[in-house]
């Protein structure tokens, strides 16, 4: 059967594949054999620069540029040729090796066939092709990331000034501004982007148990830790020195912790934003054609944010899963990490579907003033926190508690706070402060604080 989105197993390549296109040329084994090319092209021009090899010598400048042809231009059609190579070897790797063994034939490149792959194990060749694809994938959703964070700093500003009653354990608290709100997400988005971005993918290029073994039996007088780096460093990967068969992984799992905190903080604002929507903080712009329910006409569901919240929870489940199982490895090596690997595009993909389902539903949201104004207006009990604030400056007796005889557990009125305050013994100007004071307008800084979203 054909692949079709409509055939396809995972939502990732079916419902979805449009909501992450993008990392189909990271993530797939066409994007795996791409990079194991890139790898294996890589280093044998590093090998081929070594004047201590005089076997594998030097390149013309058209020879170096055929090479780096080879790299950049596997197609499709070369995927599917490794992989028919693959039948017969039973080997990914192998199959990598034997093609370009192929591609060399005839040209004046053969002459080092036998470099290719020369020294390596498998896994120098993976660990790195993966670290790329991370280093790859990891921009893609960076940028996603970014434009989300970028849209949600906006409203922030926008709605710098618009008071909103606060929520405390789900009960009315100290008002604050829509802005402000929007602003503390924008900020904790941004630290763990930041987080993000300071990891740099680790790679290994040590041979079989990570001590070039091989590579000195045939050149003792070789630095090959040096020529290792260079050749880690020029595909902007930072080298492990210590390492078993396999690079250890930890950096894979530090990437997906730090990817899961950065989802776990906008799941957090998935479900804020739908508590919004339902207590009318927001409306939801309707989309001609879209239906909200298939037997109430006049719902229009937080899909997006419903959406988006559920994606999150399976990108969290399968990278947290494999950054607890791929840091552990029998002994030098086994071969429990590359079927996890292999999965890796799964946790970007549910991210990225999510990341796009929220800026969707962001995209819809109208602020409903008159409501929120309406809600600020029904608590008035909220004044409770200033008024025995200012009791408490000027001495006088049990401020807290007349308070909490005033306000806990009912509504109070205007008239009611006021003749409350109107009769209190404090300095005039206290007294004229909190008259003026509504539920409105007693929110601080938050204004000026969301600016800073």
């Amino acid at each position: 059967m054909t692949l079709d989105t409509l055939t396809a197993v995972s939502p990732i390549d079916g419902r979805y594949a449009s909501k992450c296109g993008e990392l189909q040329d990271v993530f797939s084994e066409y994007g795996l054999i791409k990079r194991r090319v890139l790898v294996e092209c890589t280093w044998l021009e590093a090998l081929c620069d070594a004047k201590e090899i005089p076997e594998c010598k030097a390149l013309s400048a058209s020879e170096r540029k055929a090479l780096r042809a080879i790299a950049s231009g596997v197609t499709l059609d070369d995927a599917r040729r490794v992989k028919e190579i693959e039948r017969t070897t039973n080997h990914d790797v192998k199959a990598i090796e034997y093609f370009l063994k192929e591609k060399v034939k005839g040209t004046s490149l053969e002459s080092r066939s036998e470099f290719i792959h020369f020294a390596c194990t498998s896994e120098d060749i993976n660990n790195m092709s993966h670290a790329l694809m991370l280093r790859d994938g990891k921009a893609v959703l960076r940028a996603a990331m970014d434009e989300l964070t970028d849209n949600a700093s906006a409203m922030a500003k926008e709605w710098a000034k618009v008071p909103m009653l606060a929520h405390t354990h789900g009960q009315p608290a100290s008002p604050t501004t829509v802005g402000k709100e929007l602003a503390v997400v924008t900020a904790r988005l941004r630290r763990q982007a930041g987080e993000i971005d300071r990891l740099v993918m680790p790679a290994k290029m040590n041979g079989a148990v990570g001590n070039f073994n091989a590579h000195l039996s045939a050149y003792p007088k070789l630095d090959w830790e040096k020529l290792s780096r260079k050749v880690i460093e020029s595909l902007g990967l930072r080298q492990n020195r210590l390492t078993t068969q396999i690079e250890s992984h930890d950096g894979i799992a530090e990437l997906f912790d730090a990817i899961c905190r950065w989802n776990s903080v906008l799941l957090d604002f998935d479900r804020d934003v739908w508590m919004y929507v339902s207590m009318g903080y927001f409306k939801q712009r309707t989309v001609k054609g879209e239906i909200g329910s298939s037997t109430m006409p006049h719902k229009v569901n937080p899909i997006d944010f419903e959406n988006s919240e559920g994606n999150l929870g399976l990108a969290n489940a399968v990278m947290g899963f494999m950054a607890r199982k791929l840091p552990v490895s029998r002994m030098q090596r086994d071969l429990t990490d590359s079927t996890t690997l292999r999965n890796m595009g799964v946790g970007f993909g549910y991210t990225l579907i999510a990341i796009r389902a929220t800026l969707k539903g962001l995209g819809k949201l109208e602020l409903n003033e008159e409501r929120l104004a309406a809600d600020l207006d029904s608590n008035w009990e909220v004044l409770a926190e200033p008024i025995q604030t200012v009791m408490r400056k000027v001495g006088m007796d049990r401020p807290y508690e007349r308070l909490k005889e005033l306000t806990r557990g009912r509504r109070v009125t205007v008239a009611i706070m006021r003749d409350f305050v109107a009769a209190l013994p404090l300095p005039d100007e206290d007294k004229a402060r909190l008259m003026k004071l509504t539920p409105a307008t007693y929110t601080g800084i938050a204004a000026r604080l969301a600016k800073l979203g």
